[in-house]
C-alpha cells in the first residue's frame, strides 16, 4: 500500500512538471555548441529550407522556362503560390513545380487524405487533373488543407518522466492483475458450489426413487 501511495505521489509530481531532470541543462549547453537547437523554440529543417525561387528571387514562372496557359494559385493558410501548367497537367505535379507541400495517403483518391477545395467542390490532388474548362485570364485556384507538424524535437530516446510513467503503468497493471485474479477465483468457487448443490440434488432424487421402487417390489 505504501509503494502504491508514493507511486501516485511521484504521479502528481510528473503533472505539475515538478520533476526537473538533472541533466536538462548540461543537454541544453551542449546542444547550443553542437548548434542544435532544442526545445519550444525548434524550428524543423525543412521549415527553414527555401525554395530555388526564393533565393534566386524568381516571382515570375516564365523566367525559370515553366509553359502554360492556365495559371494555378495553391493558397494555404497564409501561404499562396502560384504557377502555370496546361490542360491535362497532374495537380500532384503541377504542386511540386509550384513548391507546394501537400500531404498524401493511398495516391488513389480514396482515402481523402489529401483533398483540396477547388471552386467549391472537394478534389484530389493525386489524381486530379488541370480541367479544360477555365475561361481565358482566370486562375485556378486550390485550397489545400494545413498541415498540423509538431516544432519541437526531443533529442533523448527516454526520459526520467517516461520511465516513471512506465513504472507505475506496470504497477497499475499489477494491480488490477491480482484484483482480476480474485474475482476469477470468486466465480470458480462460486460455480463450483453450484455445481455441487445440483449433484446433491440429483443424488437425492435418485436415492428418493431407487426406496421408491424397492417398496412397490
Amino acid at each position: 500500500m505504501q509503494m502504491i501511495k508514493f507511486v501516485l505521489l511521484v504521479f502528481t509530481l510528473c503533472q505539475a512538471n515538478a520533476w526537473v531532470s538533472p541533466t536538462s541543462s548540461s543537454t541544453k549547453r551542449a546542444s547550443t555548441k553542437l548548434g542544435i537547437s532544442i526545445g519550444k523554440n525548434y524550428t524543423p529543417k525543412w521549415k527553414k529550407l527555401e525554395t530555388l525561387a526564393d533565393k534566386e528571387g524568381i516571382s515570375a514562372p516564365s523566367e525559370v522556362g515553366l509553359t502554360g496557359q492556365i495559371s494555378v494559385v495553391f493558397k494555404q493558410g497564409d501561404q499562396t503560390l502560384q504557377t502555370v501548367a496546361s490542360v491535362g497537367d497532374p495537380i500532384r505535379d503541377v504542386a511540386s513545380q509550384a513548391g507546394q507541400f501537400i500531404k498524401y495517403g493511398c495516391g488513389k483518391g480514396e482515402c481523402g487524405t489529401c483533398q483540396a477545395l477547388c471552386n467549391g467542390k472537394y478534389i484530389t490532388p493525386c489524381t486530379a487533373v488541370v480541367p479544360g474548362n477555365i475561361a481565358d485570364g482566370e486562375e485556378y485556384v486550390i485550397q489545400v488543407k494545413e498541415v498540423k507538424s509538431k516544432g519541437r524535437s526531443s533529442g533523448k530516446f527516454y526520459s526520467v518522466r517516461s520511465f516513471i510513467m512506465g513504472f507505475y503503468n506496470n504497477v497499475l497493471g499489477m494491480i488490477g492483475f491480482v484484483k482480476d485474479r480474485r474475482l476469477a477465483r470468486k466465480n470458480y468457487n462460486e460455480r463450483i458450489e453450484y455445481e455441487n448443490m445440483i449433484a446433491k440434488i440429483a443424488a437425492e432424487k435418485r436415492a428418493a426413487r431407487e426406496a421408491a421402487a424397492k417398496q412397490q417390489e
